[in-house]
């Protein structure tokens, strides 16, 4: 694969990865991933390998998240595949300088773009998306899906810390908040308070 830029973000550990994509009049091809040229520029992703991979259909307006689990951690490596994602990404590892602080990350895709991006969300973050389009998602794990070792953080939480987050990006989403589709279980799930306070948050050290 051709790997254009490697973003990191203000979250340690966080990388926006843009690849290129090679157009002609039959439409494009693209490489999305190649272990060895993710560990030619030392991402430091996948320590183990990838063990799970996963595609979500979103209608627009759906807001996913924000996610976690901790038995095993779980790092995901994930992509638009078509439409309109903006990602989310909420720190909570004891330890870190942005524990407690959320960034949100803008990443449509078209099939006329000459370039895509992938975005890591390490191991001990919270992670979730919302979306403008109806769109597929594609997401590579460094972990197994164990349900009973997951939970969230509810989106609209009063206690998660917006400051780092893209304003344009911070104000769209409450901007939609009346309008998202989402679950009961998502919005009913922790705040940052009460995770950090159980005794499972001792699994995402920094």
């Amino acid at each position: 694969m051709k790997i254009n830029s490697i973003f990191e973000a203000e979250i340690a550990g966080v990388k926006l990865i843009q690849f290129e994509r090679f157009l002609d009049k039959r439409g494009y091809f693209s490489e999305t991933f190649r272990d060895s040229d993710f560990l030619e520029k030392n991402l430091g992703i996948f320590p183990n390998s990838i063990l799970q991979t996963n595609e979500s259909y979103s209608r627009r307006n759906v807001l996913r998240g924000l996610h976690f689990q901790w038995n095993q951690p779980m790092g995901k490596l994930v992509r638009t595949i078509t439409g309109h994602m903006v990602d989310l990404i909420l720190d909570l590892r004891i330890g870190s300088s942005t524990q407690g602080k959320i960034m949100a990350f803008n990443m449509p895709i078209a099939p006329h773009d000459t370039t895509s991006n992938w975005i890591w969300v390490p191991e001990g973050c919270a992670h979730g998306n919302f979306f403008l389009e109806d769109s597929y998602i594609e997401y590579y794990c460094s972990a197994s899906y164990n349900g009973n070792c997951e939970s969230g953080v509810s989106p609209f939480a009063s206690d998660i810390d917006w400051s780092i987050c893209d304003s344009k990006l911070k104000n769209l989403f409450f901007d939609m908040k009346d309008s998202f589709i989402t679950t009961s279980k998502d919005l009913n799930g922790h705040s940052v308070e009460s995770w950090m306070s159980s005794s499972d948050a001792e699994n995402f050290k920094f």
